[in-house]
This record gives C-alpha cells, structure tokens and sequence, in this order.
C-alpha cells in the first residue's frame, strides 16, 4: 500500500509499547507478551489495518497480530490502537520471508492474507505469499488444524493459490468466487482495499483452507 511518508513514522513505532520492530526477540513468548493462553491469530501485510482492528474489537478473547513492512503504512493501524486502547492486538514490522524467525513451532492458530501483492509475472512467482516455499513456513508456526483464510480480487493469484493449498494437502472449508454477494458476506469484516475494490465493481474472491492434523 502505497501512502506518503510520515516523518515522525519511525520515531512513533520505535517508542510504542505495542510495535515490536525485532519480533525475532519474541519468539516464543507471545502469549507471554499478550499476558495469556488465548488463540493468536496473525495477519501478513496488515495495511492500514481496519480488517485486524475490526476483527480485535469483535474478539476480545483472540490475540491478533498484524505484521506489516512499510512503517509509515503501520503508524495508520497504531493510530487505531492508541485511540481504542486494544489490549489484544500487537503490530510487528516485518516480512513474511523471515516468519520462522518471529514464531516458534506452532505458536500460532490461523493466518489471514488479505489482498496480498499477486506478483503476476512468471520470474515473481517465488514471491507470492502462497507459493509452496511459503506454505511451508506456515505449516511450522500453525498450530492445530492449519488454517489459512485468504481474500483478493486477483482472479489470477486466487486460482494460483487454490492449486498451491491442494498440492501442499490442503482442503477448503469455505469457499467463495463473488464474495460481496455471498452467504458469506454477513460476517465478513472489509480491509481498505477491499471497500476500495468494490466500489470498482471488482468480484472478492476468499477461501478458509485447512490442512488437517494428522493423528498418530
């Protein structure tokens, strides 16, 4: 998400008790941050964070983190955490390349990859955030049943990532290829971008993929 630079930007995540700018220091003591045992849910490329914040205010018992690299994009979701005083939801500045070293083995309980850059070109498909190398690392930090939702408007990154979720033995439990006109729709809670894309006229597409635990 492109936005204009904030020269306080850095200064601002830097002195705030809920930005953690070296999460690597973390791992392992999330739920020790959060000051409990509850579910951890963590958002990839949170924006300016009205999903995340949205989804902490209607679940005070979930612990939500939302990972975001750009900081000045990140100062817009602690705008909303300073306002509100949310105690449940934390922000990290960070990529998702390097999630094996935020997160220890199953330290979190579901993922959310709202409108993730689709890095159409062939040479980008390393890149994009539900190609195999990245699966791969989800499957470490998820907990439980591996469970990934995930919403865009590229039809092209959403047919891409549906046969990545089945190569890498994924099944869906929700599935939706229009959204905003869906059974789903009533508690679906919009990003920026999604508001954005649907005023274009543009179809939503979203998927809940659960890889399930094998018991042995």
């Amino acid at each position: 998400m492109r936005v204009r630079n904030r020269a306080d930007a850095r200064e601002r995540l830097e002195n705030s008790p809920v930005v953690f700018l070296q999460p690597k220091d973390n791992k392992g003591k999330w739920r020790e941050i959060f000051g409990n045992n509850n579910p951890i849910h963590l958002e990839i490329g949170s924006g300016k964070g009205k999903f995340i914040h949205t989804l902490a205010e209607k679940n005070p018992n979930i612990n939500f983190i939302a990972m975001e690299a750009q900081p000045t994009v990140l100062t817009f979701l602690l705008d909303k955490v300073e306002e509100t005083h949310r105690e449940n939801l934390k922000l990290i500045s960070g990529n998702a390349e390097d999630l094996l070293e935020y997160f220890a083995d199953e330290e979190v309980d579901q993922l959310y990859l709202n409108f993730s850059d689709p890095w159409p070109k062939n040479r980008h498909e390393k890149r994009r955030l539900t190609y195999h190398t990245f699966l791969s690392r989800y499957e470490v930090i998820l907990n439980g049943d591996k469970k990934i939702v995930q919403k865009t408007d590229n039809q092209g990154l959403f047919e891409y990532s549906l046969m990545s979720y089945v190569k890498y033995g994924y099944i869906f439990n929700k599935l939706s290829l229009d959204l905003t006109n869906s059974v789903y729709e009533e508690d679906n809670i919009h990003t920026e971008y999604e508001d954005k894309f649907i005023k274009k006229g543009n179809r939503i597409y979203m998927v809940e993929a659960i890889k399930v635990k094998q018991n042995i």
